[in-house]
């Protein structure tokens, strides 16, 4: 028999740590590789871990509710190997059985910013709040003073990115000594909120907490613009009416107007690559990679944004197809963390909810993101040969949100726009498969 640790898996290039939820197999139980043992929540996705052996769940490691980082382990699995492994079965028991026991890392703060995983009362903190500290100039006896919210008192993320919020409005004054030294401004005092008998008071899932506070952080990085444009759709309406049903038989698919208006986005996005760029620091990041993000409402009235990574690369039918799975998944709870990372532009299909145009939130570290309006029919003026005409035709608003800091009016402008001409332009001769 050998012993071999099931550790965190990587679940997204940005995904540094994960919270175990809930354990479905227990100390003692046999598992089948690739089979589900636990569940986890990132910042991004829940999901489920798969075993990467088959065997017995000799020791289980995380406890639920544990904030566990990627590649460290969680669990300790008898497997069906070479008897004479005692070297490994030795190193594994030497990490259970003296893990704690271990005494705390030596802490440094040399050039004021070098933050080790423990603090001198032995309290860890994740990469994803040591890489925030660092980002922010937060040396580790300034991190130390931080309170945090999280089991035994861990600093989580939303701890020390409201620490910066609060750090950037202290204001200076003289103290004893004549040194100047930061007093803390206390935070705007929230709206009172008054509660009756007849009121229902409905706690927030962990989803909503996240995406709260996504919304809010993102309006305070960025400063949001938004241009409107109306498009006319009737092209598009009419081709889609001629082969939506083609496509039902021969792909077995629906096709829905999402991926008509993400093609046109894409055709933009490369006519004015510089609305594909990120921002990090006082570095503008362009990027190569078209990976278009769209929102999907869940049956729990949350919002997901599953990304579809090289939208440029795929043709209408390949997009069509890609939507609609990632929409399916996304209300089933089948999306990896990967899935829902790395997009550099963001739509927001506001007309399936029978809205004519909004004003969307940029996803970070995006600085543009697409709010699509609904269909209407409209009488409009149109050029005949004869002369000018009142006619039926399809409009809808296109709204465009971006990130004031790095795109001006003009080029936010300017996309949007071009967006439009590829709607209105739409070739009505083209095939299904083009």
């Amino acid at each position: 028999m050998a012993l071999v640790e099931l550790i965190m898996p990587k679940m997204g290039e940005s995904i540094m740590e994960a919270t175990v939820l809930s354990w479905l197999k227990k100390e003692g139980d046999t598992i089948e590789q690739d089979e589900s043992v636990l569940e986890v929540a990132t910042d991004k996705v829940d999901t489920e871990v798969p075993s990467t052996h088959a065997g017995i769940i000799k020791e289980i490691l995380a406890k639920e509710g544990e904030v566990v980082e990627v590649g460290k382990p969680i669990a300790i699995i008898t497997t069906d190997g070479d008897d004479n492994d005692s070297d490994q079965e030795k190193n594994i028991e030497s990490v259970t059985t003296t893990k704690k026991e271990e005494p705390a890392e030596p802490v440094t703060a040399e050039a004021g910013n070098d933050i080790t995983s423990k603090d001198k009362n032995g309290r860890f903190y994740s990469p994803l709040v040591k890489n925030i500290a660092k980002e922010e100039g937060i040396a580790m006896t300034e991190l130390e003073t931080i309170s945090g919210s999280g089991k035994e008192g861990r600093v989580t993320k939303s701890d020390i990115l409201q620490y910066v919020k609060n750090r950037g409005t202290q204001s200076v004054s003289p103290s004893t000594n004549g040194t100047p030294t930061k007093v803390a401004t206390p935070e705007p005092k929230r709206a009172s909120v008054s509660i009756s008998a007849n009121d229902e008071i409905i706690e927030m899932d962990r989803m909503r907490k996240m995406i709260a506070e996504r919304m809010v952080d993102s309006k305070r990085i960025s400063p949001h613009v938004t241009s409107f444009v109306e498009a006319d759709v009737s092209n598009v309406v009419a081709w889609r009416n001629k082969y939506k049903k083609d496509f039902k038989e021969i792909e077995g698919d629906t096709l829905t107007f999402t991926p008509l208006f993400i093609e046109a986005v894409v055709k933009a996005i490369k006519d004015y690559p510089m609305i594909n760029i990120q921002v990090d620091g006082d570095r503008i990041i362009k990027k190569k990679d078209i990976n278009i993000g769209m929102a999907v409402a869940l049956p729990s009235g949350n919002l997901i944004v599953p990304v579809i990574k090289n939208a440029d690369q795929l043709n209408l039918t390949g997009l069509a197809k890609k939507v609609n799975d990632l929409a399916r998944r996304a209300r089933a709870n089948k999306l990896s963390a990967d899935e829902l990372s790395g997009g550099t532009f963001t739509i927001s299909n506001v007309g399936s909810f029978g809205n004519v145009m909004g004003t969307p939130i940029i996803v970070q570290p995006q600085v543009g993101i697409m709010a699509l309006g609904a269909i209407v029919k409209k009488p409009a003026v149109v050029e005949t040969p004869n002369g000018d005409a009142i006619a039926i035709r399809h409009k809808m608003f296109l709204s465009h949100s971006y990130d004031h800091r790095v795109v001006d009016g003009s080029l936010g402008g300017m996309v949007v726009r071009r967006v439009a001409d590829y709607l209105e332009k739409f070739d009505l001769n083209r095939g299904m498969n083009s």
